[in-house]
């Protein structure tokens, strides 16, 4: 089952911080640190699964198959230029599999491809992630919903979370909206309310 909450994770993270989090409710985690070498890699993902999954939350690495089957993550988030849809499912048919799209078109492609969800944005704008291209919007959002789950991302709150529920999406996924919160775990309890 695809998530409603994913906390987006890097080694630079309070990992401490991790089983509290899960514990509040935060039911995926994404590991993604372009930084890292692959055996760090697969041990920061070992890592956040060893205390994350007790509290039964799920475990997905960005970009890397070969992590993910390693660390033995629960799937794997893949970007436009990262391994194909269609190839991850056939070499990892057992992992959730997610696409970046940013249309209606391209989610019905990931779906075709054998994607579980879809990563959706930016929706609103953010500074987390240098390079992206203009925000979405709600309107975006509701557009391509229907077709797979729409885990949205990009300058998400409590509120705006809400506010991407109501307009279709399945889920959300988050950097700042925890991270840079004076209160992580508040922050995390927040957002499950608003996606709840």
């Amino acid at each position: 089952m695809t998530p409603h909450l994913f906390c987006l994770v890097a080694q630079s993270d309070d990992l401490a911080l991790l089983p509290a989090l899960a514990d509040a409710g935060v039911d995926g985690f994404q590991v993604r640190d372009k930084s890292l070498a692959t055996g760090a890699l697969v041990t920061l993902t070992r890592a956040v699964i060893d205390v994350v999954r007790p509290s039964g939350a799920q475990v997905v690495v960005n970009d890397r198959l070969d992590v993910a089957l390693a660390a033995g993550a629960d799937g794997i988030h893949l970007g436009t230029d990262d391994l194909a849809v269609a190839d991850a499912r056939r070499l990892a048919p057992s992992l959730l599999v997610g696409a970046t799209c940013r249309t209606r078109a391209e989610v019905v492609a990931a779906a075709a491809a054998g994607a579980d969800y879809a990563g959706f944005g930016p929706v609103f704008a953010t500074d987390s992630k240098p390079g992206l291209p203009a925000p979405l919007g709600l309107s975006a959002v509701t557009a391509a919903a229907g077709v797979l789950p729409l885990i949205v991302i990009g300058g998400l709150s409590a509120a705006t979370a809400a506010e991407a529920r109501a307009a279709g999406a399945h889920g959300v996924a988050v950097i700042g909206g925890i991270w840079r919160h004076p209160d992580p775990v508040t922050a995390a309890k927040e957002l499950v309310a608003a996606v709840g």
